[in-house]
C-alpha cells in the first residue's frame, strides 16, 4: 500500500492524544509519555520524508529526540523562560535525564518495528485505521 501523509498525520494526532492522556492518568509511568514522544517525532519525520527508508527516518527521529534532551542541559535565561510556558514544557522538557534517552530509544524502536514489520505486511490494518479516521481509502 502506498504511504500517505494523511495516514501519518492521523497517527501523530493519536499519539499526541495518548501522550497527553498518559500525563493525566497517575497509574501510567512518566517514561511512557517519553516513549510516545519519540513515536510522535517518528511520525512527524515520516510525514516530511514519506518515501524515505525507515532506517533513515528512525535515525533522524532519534537525533531530534536526543538533541532536544541534550538541549535541556543549556540553561540560558531565555530558554528557561520558554520552558516555563506550556509549549516549552511539552516540547523542550524540563531537565535532562538519561532515562529519557532510554525511553526515546525504545519508543523510536517500537515505532520503527511497527511500521517495518506490522504495517508493511498488514495493509488491511492500515486501511481500517484510515477508515476509522473517516478517510475512505481504497488501494
Amino acid at each position: 500500500m502506498k504511504k500517505t501523509k494523511i495516514y501519518y498525520f492521523f497517527l501523530t494526532i493519536a499519539v499526541i492524544f495518548l501522550g497527553i492522556l498518559s500525563r493525566k492518568i497517575e497509574i501510567i509511568p512518566l517514561c511512557f509519555g517519553d516513549l510516545l514522544y519519540a513515536a510522535m517525532i517518528y511520525c512527524i519525520v515520516r510525514i516530511v520524508f514519506t518515501h524515505s527508508k525507515a532506517i533513515y527516518v528512525i535515525l533522524l527521529s532519534l537525533l531530534i529526540c536526543y538533541g532536544i534532551e541534550f538541549l535541556q542541559l543549556y540553561q540560558a535565561e531565555w530558554i528557561v523562560k520558554l520552558r516555563e510556558t506550556l509549549f516549552g514544557k511539552y516540547v523542550l522538557g524540563q531537565g535532562f535525564l538519561w532515562s529519557d534517552i532510554f525511553a526515546y530509544t525504545f519508543g523510536g524502536a517500537i515505532a520503527f518495528f511497527i511500521e517495518k514489520f506490522v504495517l508493511k505486511y498488514n495493509t488491511n490494518l492500515r486501511i481500517r485505521i484510515l477508515n476509522l479516521c473517516f478517510i475512505k481509502y481504497t488501494p
